[in-house]
Order: C-alpha cells, then sequence, then structure tokens
C-alpha cells in the first residue's frame, strides 16, 4: 500500500471518484454535499494498492494555523483492515509537519471512539447529513 499526500488534479480526481463510491452511491448522501468547492485548496491523501485508488481524505488548513479533516473513505473491499486509520494518520503527521496546531473534524457519531485513539476529543453534535448524525471532534497538535 501506498500513500500519496498533495494537491494536484489527478490525485483530486482520484479521490472525488473515491467518495463518489462511498457518499453518494453506498450512503446515498447529494453529491453537492460532498463537492463544496473547497478540494483544490486542499491537501488530499489518496491510498493506493497496486496503482488502485483504494482510500482517501482531505485536510483544509486555516490562516490561523487550525485545519479541517474530512471525506475520509475507503472503498469497501478494503474496509476493517486498518485502511482508514493509515490515511487518516498520514494526513494527521503531515498536518504536523506543515506547522498545523488543531485538526477539527465532523465524524459520524459511531466513529467517536475511533476518533479518540488518534488524541481527538468530543466537542459537541452538529449536523445531520442525510441520516448520519454527525459529532465535532478536535485534535491539538502538540509540538515537541
Amino acid at each position: 500500500m501506498e500513500v500519496t499526500i498533495g494537491k494536484d488534479s489527478e490525485l483530486i480526481k482520484l479521490a472525488q471518484s473515491i467518495r463518489y463510491q462511498v457518499f453518494t452511491l453506498e450512503q446515498q448522501i447529494p453529491t453537492e454535499l460532498d463537492f463544496d468547492g473547497l478540494d483544490e485548496e486542499s491537501i488530499h491523501a489518496l491510498v493506493t494498492e497496486q496503482g488502485e485508488p483504494i482510500a482517501t481524505a482531505r485536510l483544509t488548513v486555516k490562516e490561523d494555523g487550525s485545519s479541517f479533516m474530512a471525506r475520509v473513505a475507503v472503498t469497501e473491499t478494503y474496509r476493517g483492515v486498518g485502511v482508514a486509520s493509515k490515511v487518516v494518520q498520514a494526513l494527521m503527521d503531515h498536518a504536523q509537519n506543515i506547522s498545523v496546531e488543531s485538526i477539527e473534524i465532523h465524524a459520524h457519531g459511531y466513529l467517536r471512539k475511533y476518533y479518540e485513539r488518534f488524541g481527538f476529543e468530543f466537542i459537541k453534535e452538529v449536523e445531520m447529513v442525510g441520516e448520519h448524525q454527525l459529532i465535532e471532534m478536535r485534535h491539538q497538535i502538540v509540538r515537541t
């Protein structure tokens, strides 16, 4: 498995194809909610297996040093084997390397304990997306 981090248009297209499969087709989240106009300004992580795109996530960095991780998606065949953790950790490591101070996420409520293992703290319940209750969580990056 290989993880690529970047902002180029080809990487973004591959990330969007994974998200379309997972969010639009499987979770029935309207495409316009996924394609929010932030892809070009965000940093994307893409996991490939033998050249095939299998997982993605993106990090949008703000001028104040905070950031927002979103659009974590893994194709069905590769779920449950640690691929999501690989893509999340890759973006967290990248955020630390570029001096980001905090990472916020809006995750499905059932993923609370999963993200707590990465050091995210629950803040509050936020919006419903389709039939999915999202929660706000934040990870404060500690400088050593």
